[in-house]
């Protein structure tokens, strides 16, 4: 990975960029990486990715120090510890705690600054724990925001989010979305400073946003390739706007968008 430096960087910060022990959720990961990067750049932005739990916290918090922006992207769950849970819940995978650290250090850094947070997932989560959060370890065995025992490509499942009214990120866009998701864990207690954007028709929390930092995460995936056309892109403008910045030749429309023209 070769590091920018340019006034309209924008840092892609995921969890690693290999999982030998799990080769087809690596590839299906990659996809998604592939696109956000592919997004951002299309958006104006000069993209410098970074794997947080292969280079650790002292050289995540280097490498992204003195971007304009951050999107911290999915992966695996976070580790219990660092939100006071414990281990043993159902459905528990492998965790990467050198991620979650530096992830965590560098959300910390950013509500410091004031640096713009677009969490997406796990990094939706992120956001949540940095600030002194907590999560729902498993939402059980019925639920429909994912679909368990299929192949990694069809994980995904489709359903709408209700825009909490008076958002000050989501605000722009229409009443309700269309989103694609893949979890088995959501925010519970909100960290400092965040209040819920937007939730799902059975109460889950699907998006966080600060109260007056310009932090924003969304528990689905904009970056899916089956997701909402431009929904990635207008999320990323949403927050940075928020921020009062933007890429080059990136505009952000001052109307609100219909969902259907949001998109990934």
């Amino acid at each position: 990975m070769v590091s920018v430096q340019p006034a309209n960087r924008l840092s892609v910060v995921i969890v690693t960029e290999s999982r030998p022990h799990a080769l087809d959720y690596q590839a299906y990961s990659s996809l998604l990486v592939s696109r956000a990067v592919q997004a951002a750049t299309g958006a104006g932005w000069a993209v410098d990715l970074v794997a947080a739990g292969d280079l650790g916290t002292v050289e995540t918090l280097r490498r992204t120090d003195g971007s304009a922006a951050l999107v911290v992207l999915g992966g695996e769950d976070i580790a219990p510890e660092f939100y006071g849970a414990a281990r043993g819940y159902r459905a528990e995978g492998a965790h990467v705690e050198t991620a979650d650290e530096a992830q965590i250090a560098l959300v910390q850094r950013a509500a410091d600054r004031g640096t713009a947070v677009l969490g997406i997932c796990r990094g939706h989560q992120i956001i949540d724990v940095a600030l002194g959060g907590t999560l729902l370890q498993d939402l059980g065995e019925t639920h429909d925001h994912r679909n368990d025992g299929v192949p990694i490509t069809s994980v995904m499942s489709d359903h709408s989010v209700a825009i909490q009214a008076g958002s000050r990120i989501l605000g722009r866009f229409a009443p309700s979305l269309l989103t694609r998701s893949a979890h088995h864990q959501a925010v519970d207690l909100l960290g400092g400073g965040l209040r819920v954007a937007a939730h799902a028709h059975d109460g889950l929390v699907e998006a966080i946003e600060h109260e007056s930092l310009p932090l924003l995460g969304v528990q689905w995936h904009p970056e899916d390739p089956g997701a909402v056309r431009g929904q990635f892109a207008a999320l990323l403008g949403a927050v940075t706007d928020a921020a009062g910045i933007s890429a080059a030749g990136c505009s952000v429309a001052a109307e609100r968008p219909r969902a259907a023209s949001i998109a990934a």
